[in-house]
């Protein structure tokens, strides 16, 4: 399918100065926007709860964020699972019910009730929501419960039992603690509020700061290690003054997607990240295939300057790109419109991606590639020239 005509020879390097110079300014904003205000981190980066909730009752998502608010949870993020049910996600920043201070009242409480020459290990979970403890010999679980209780901390019995479960497999004796965290609280919270339309947990989630922190930096290198190892393929598959073409043209698509990001507050996620890398690949992808033309036109028009070359090759691809690009924008909107939140997150990182990227393979990566050929590999090629034309001595 041809959307333009064969033999089209459009100068797009004409206007590489003013749109590198937006382009710059873009890239600028975006890494200011990333220091401050700073990206809107989810769960998996800045640590909290994510409860799913199914209601028995119709509730909206703006009355539940009141809901929340009032109870202590400001800022708590509230999505629709299903426009068809009453089933939301709700998350919080909270990752354990317990301050360090009831943290620390609980374990002197259990380790004055077992005794120090007893409690060999005593270990809360980051969620706040379990103890774990080694003993060198067996406790009553009703006291033991009892002392924990006494501390201010609530243990989620069940079965008519006390909460207690001992562990088997070691010589040592070890028990299991499962305590009332903050999805608990949240649940029984809504419960007293809504009456009939108590909600019922499905599922729960969290993730402490500590985690948090690690999995930020685990999505950082990745990212890095991606552009690395991209670089030194495209080095190897053309030439040294390609690769900081196509290499800058990925930073300048994920740098500035990522400050879209930014500007509405969406949440950035390990969803995100995937996101960053699908359009590092799409982006490097296309830029290759414009590559790939500019080099098959530099071995049929020798006495070409690469301006006019690159002019020449995108032009040549320009149909190429309209098709691959609209074709998988519309894939891409679909899935946004009838997708599910974390779908359609990732959708609108996409779109914000594809356009980009398609734009930067024009007038990021050529650009730079012509200014690298222009400041490092023009007098090598007139010498070259020089040598080619010199007549052969007798």
């Amino acid at each position: 399918m041809e959307f333009v005509k064969p033999g089209t020879y459009i100068d797009f390097m004409r206007h590489r100065g003013p749109v590198v110079g937006t382009s710059l300014v873009l890239v600028i904003a975006s890494i200011i926007s990333i220091f401050y205000p700073g990206p809107n981190y989810g769960i998996d980066f800045a640590g909290g709860t994510e409860i799913q909730l199914a209601f028995q009752g119709e509730i909206g998502a703006a009355e539940l964020r009141g809901h929340l608010e009032e109870m202590g949870y400001s800022g708590a993020d509230v999505v629709r699972v299903d426009d068809a049910s009453d089933e939301y996600m709700v998350r919080v920043g909270e990752v354990s019910a317990l301050s360090e201070s009831q943290a620390t009242e609980l374990e002197n409480a259990v380790r004055e009730f077992v005794g120090d020459s007893n409690l060999r290990e005593f270990r809360l979970s980051p969620g706040g929501d379990k103890i774990s403890l080694r003993l060198s010999s067996d406790v009553d679980h009703g006291g033991l419960a009892a002392a924990i209780e006494g501390a201010g901390v609530r243990i989620r019995s069940g079965d008519g039992g006390n909460g207690i479960e001992p562990l088997v497999g070691s010589d040592d004796v070890r028990l299991e603690v499962v305590l009332k965290g903050i999805a608990d609280e949240i649940v029984a919270a809504l419960g007293e509020r809504l009456g009939e339309r108590a909600p019922e947990q499905r599922r729960v989630e969290w993730v402490g700061p500590k985690a948090g922190e690690q999995l930020r930096d685990a999505a950082l290198k990745s990212l890095f290690y991606a552009i690395a190892f991209i670089m030194v393929y495209v080095a190897f598959r053309f030439d040294l003054r390609f690769a900081p073409g196509g290499v800058l043209a990925m930073f300048h698509d994920a740098v500035i997607t990522l400050g879209i990001y930014v500007a509405v507050q969406k949440e950035v996620n390990l969803t995100t990240v995937a996101a960053l890398l699908t359009i590092l690949g799409y982006s490097i992808n296309d830029t290759i295939v414009v590559y790939d033309r500019i080099r098959e036109n530099m071995g049929r028009y020798r006495d070409k300057p690469l301006k006019d070359l690159i002019n020449l090759s995108t032009s040549q691809m320009l149909s190429r790109t309209i098709v691959t690009s609209t074709t998988t924008l519309l894939s891409v909107v679909m899935f946004f419109i009838w997708g599910t939140p974390v779908i359609q997150d990732i959708c609108f990182a996409l779109f914000c991606g594809i356009l980009i990227g398609t734009y930067s393979s024009i007038y990021v990566a050529a650009p730079v590639t012509e200014w690298m050929d222009r400041k490092f590999f023009q007098k090598e090629n007139k010498g070259r020239a020089r040598r080619k034309s010199k007549p052969a001595a007798t």
